[in-house]
C-alpha cells in the first residue's frame, strides 16, 4: 500500500514536472523566461522546454501590430482657438526584452507621448493652419515620437489624425464671424454699387454740360453767321441786333404763354413812348 501510494506521488510530481517544464508559444507572440528572479532568455513561437520550478514565464509580449486609440483630447491653437483632436497609433514590439523591462506599460506611454505631442504641435499652429495640415501634423507627430519609442523596443509604423474639428464653442463663434463676414461683404457691395452709380451720373452730368456747352457754341456761331449775313443784308448796324433782340422777345413771350401757371402780364417795352404820344396829341387837339 505504502509503494502505491509513493508511485502515484512519483507520477504525478513527474507530470506536474513536464507541464511546468514545456512550453507552447503562439505565433505573434514572445515570451520572456526568467530564472529565480532574473532575465534568463526568450521564448520564440513554438515547443520549448524550460527548467520546471526554476524559471518562469514573467511575460508574454505580442508581436503582432498593436492598434492604440489615443483619446480626444482639447488643444488650444496659437490665436487662442480650442479645437479637439485624436489620433490612432500603430505600433509594433521589436525588442521584447526592452519593451518589458525599459518601461511599465509601453501602450499606455506610447498613448501619452503621442497626446502631449500632438498638444505640443498643434499648440504651434494656428485655426485654419491645425485644420487644413493634417498630413502634416501626422508626419512630425511620428518623427517626434520614434525616438522614444525606439528606446522602448517598439517601432512606430503609423499615426494617424483621427479627428481635428473646432469645439463647439468655437464652432458658434466661427458661425457668428461668418455671418460678420458676409454682411460685410454685402455692405461693401452695396457701397460699391452706389460710388459706381454716383460716378456714372456725375459723367452723365459732364457729358451733359459738355454736349450743353457745344450746342450753345454752335448756337452762338449760327447767331454770329445770321447777325454777318442780316448786316450784310441791310448794310445798317443796329438793324441785325435789334432783329436778333425781337426773335429772341417773341420765343420767351411765346414761353411764358405757354405755361399753365403763369401770373405774369407783359406789357410793350415801348409802353410809356406809345402813352406820351397819345397824351400829346389830346393836349393839340
Amino acid at each position: 500500500m505504502g509503494f502505491e501510494i509513493v508511485a502515484i506521488a512519483i507520477l504525478v510530481f513527474a507530470v506536474v514536472t513536464v507541464w511546468k517544464g514545456v512550453r507552447i508559444v503562439p505565433q505573434g507572440e514572445e515570451w520572456i523566461v526568467e530564472r529565480l528572479g532574473k532575465f534568463n532568455k526568450t521564448l520564440s513561437p513554438g515547443l520549448t522546454i524550460i527548467v520546471p520550478y526554476i524559471d518562469k514565464v514573467a511575460y508574454k509580449v505580442v508581436t503582432k501590430d498593436i492598434i492604440l486609440d489615443v483619446p480626444e483630447q482639447e488643444v488650444i491653437t496659437k490665436d487662442n482657438a480650442v479645437i479637439i483632436t485624436n489620433a490612432i497609433a500603430f505600433i509594433k514590439v521589436t525588442d521584447p526584452i526592452k519593451a518589458v523591462y525599459g518601461i511599465v506599460d509601453f501602450a499606455e506611454a506610447i498613448r501619452n507621448l503621442v497626446q502631449t505631442t500632438l498638444r505640443s504641435i498643434t499648440g504651434e499652429m494656428e485655426l485654419d493652419q491645425a485644420l487644413s495640415s493634417r498630413e502634416k501634423i501626422k508626419l512630425r507627430l511620428k518623427e517626434s515620437i520614434s525616438d522614444e519609442a525606439i528606446d522602448w523596443g517598439l517601432t512606430i509604423k503609423s499615426v494617424e489624425i483621427q479627428d481635428i474639428k473646432p469645439s463647439e464653442s468655437m464652432v458658434k463663434s466661427m458661425e457668428l464671424q461668418a455671418a460678420a463676414e458676409r454682411e460685410r461683404k454685402a455692405v461693401v457691395t452695396r457701397a460699391e454699387g452706389a460710388k459706381q452709380a454716383m460716378i456714372l451720373e456725375a459723367e452723365g452730368r459732364l457729358e451733359s454740360a459738355k454736349r450743353d456747352a457745344v450746342a450753345q457754341v454752335t448756337l452762338a456761331e449760327s447767331s454770329a453767321q445770321a447777325i454777318q449775313k442780316v448786316a450784310h443784308a441791310v448794310a445798317d448796324r443796329d438793324t441785325p441786333m435789334l432783329y436778333l433782340l425781337g426773335e429772341k422777345y417773341i420765343h420767351a413771350v411765346e414761353n411764358l404763354a405757354a405755361s399753365g401757371n403763369s401770373k405774369f402780364v407783359l406789357l410793350p417795352a415801348d409802353l410809356q413812348d406809345a402813352l406820351r404820344g397819345i397824351l400829346g396829341k389830346a393836349r393839340s387837339v
